[in-house]
């Protein structure tokens, strides 16, 4: 059986996006999920503090930061990407096409597990401290299989976006595309490609920032998972309390 379009793969993504919000809306837990995206954005500081401090790799975990593991609102990007799926398709290389795919299904992943760790959050105690929630809400929800499928996902855009800032004219063509994208209402898609593009650009060899990104995430998931609950509650609440509240 053939694979799908890629312009059809992101509709199907960006389909389970919405109406996993739609959800959340309708069952009151949209705080619960924001609490969870915030404690990720806020680990992710805590974990990556010496890659976003690095001249070189900072603006590539920025960028990871920013438009993957932030706690930020994507309801107007996923809703441009998902108007001109098909232009994607037909009008830019391969690359970018299955970028596009990739940062869709990273969505998707990502809303299902934050909506289901959501539920489960919510039926910790409160007075327990957030990361020992965090860490009992990530068991209670189990998938490991697509936790590590969002790891793999974030390494292939890596690998994508490297490939892709070495054409000249395709970097060329982005930035003629910035006055129309606008008039369009495509700024926040835009915005994703340039802030992509520019961040790997000046990584030259993108695989030591992702081998970082593969290395540290695969102990934090195994840490969530296996390891003693008061253990890990205290490693990761020692790196939520390294960056703030």
């Amino acid at each position: 059986m053939p694979q799908a379009s890629a312009a059809d793969r992101i509709r199907a993504h960006l389909a389970t996006v919405d109406a996993l919000r739609t959800q959340a809306r309708s069952d009151g837990i949209n705080a619960a999920v924001s609490a969870i995206k915030r404690l990720q954005a806020q680990r992710f500081q805590g974990t990556y503090a010496d890659v976003l401090a690095h001249r070189v790799q900072g603006a590539a975990a920025r960028f990871f930061l920013d438009e993957l593991y932030g706690d930020h609102d994507f309801c107007q990007r996923d809703a441009q990407f998902g108007r001109i799926a098909g232009a994607i398709e037909r009008l830019f290389p391969e690359a970018v096409s299955e970028l596009s795919v990739d940062l869709a299904e990273m969505h998707a992943l990502t809303e299902t597990l934050d909506h289901t760790m959501a539920m489960h959050w919510l039926a910790q105690d409160p007075k327990e401290s957030p990361a020992k929630r965090y860490v009992q809400a990530w068991r209670a929800t189990g998938r490991r299989e697509a936790r590590e499928r969002q790891l793999g996902v974030v390494g292939h855009m890596g690998l994508e976006l490297q490939r892709l800032t070495r054409s000249k004219s395709l970097l060329m063509l982005l930035k003629m595309m910035r006055r129309p994208a606008q008039a369009a209402g495509l700024s926040d898609l835009q915005h994703f490609l340039e802030a992509g593009f520019a961040a790997f650009a000046e990584l030259g060899d993108a695989r030591p920032f992702l081998s970082i990104i593969a290395a540290r995430e695969r102990r934090w998931i195994d840490a969530l998972f296996s390891d003693d609950l008061t253990v890990c509650a205290a490693a990761l609440g020692a790196e939520l309390c390294a960056t703030g509240p």
